[in-house]
């Protein structure tokens, strides 16, 4: 079975990671997508609106929890620039802001539902790695 170091030495023997038909634009999109999905808030939002459809402000961070105001409001702008959801003002007051998922925002979670399968299917494997590895650092 092959390692992921093994992998990687292959690759950059081969010239590294990078294409050289991908554009460096590209290149910056997807390190960007990349640093995106890494935060968390950002897929929990996502998974939020995928299974609650349209959501006010208040009941994304509600159903997320844990994520204070500033976060939520820095990770949905910045969703919303990426156009990953869309953001609807109704003119009332007080204001009332609906959030949706966008094509586009449904798509990427789709990609990372291999991600949650993946969590799934090797949970035990890796909480039995991690006590492991607590054991023998002493923790």
């Amino acid at each position: 079975m092959q390692t992921i170091r093994d992998a990687v030495a292959a690759v950059q023997e081969q010239g590294g990671f990078s294409h050289p038909e991908v554009s460096p634009a590209v290149e910056a999109l997807v390190r960007d997508v990349i640093a995106q999905v890494a935060d968390k808030w950002t897929m929990l939002i996502l998974e939020a609106l995928e299974e609650h459809g349209t959501l006010r402000f208040t009941q994304i961070g509600r159903i997320v929890g844990g994520i204070s105001q500033k976060m939520l409001t820095k990770t949905v702008r910045q969703m919303e620039c990426d156009g990953l959801i869309t953001r609807k003002v109704h003119p009332v007051i007080p204001p009332h802001v609906d959030y949706t998922q966008t094509e586009l925002g449904r798509e990427l979670t789709a990609a990372f539902c291999g991600v949650w399968v993946w969590a799934e299917t090797y949970y035990a494997q890796v909480e039995a790695a991690r006590a492991a590895f607590k054991a023998r650092e002493g923790r």
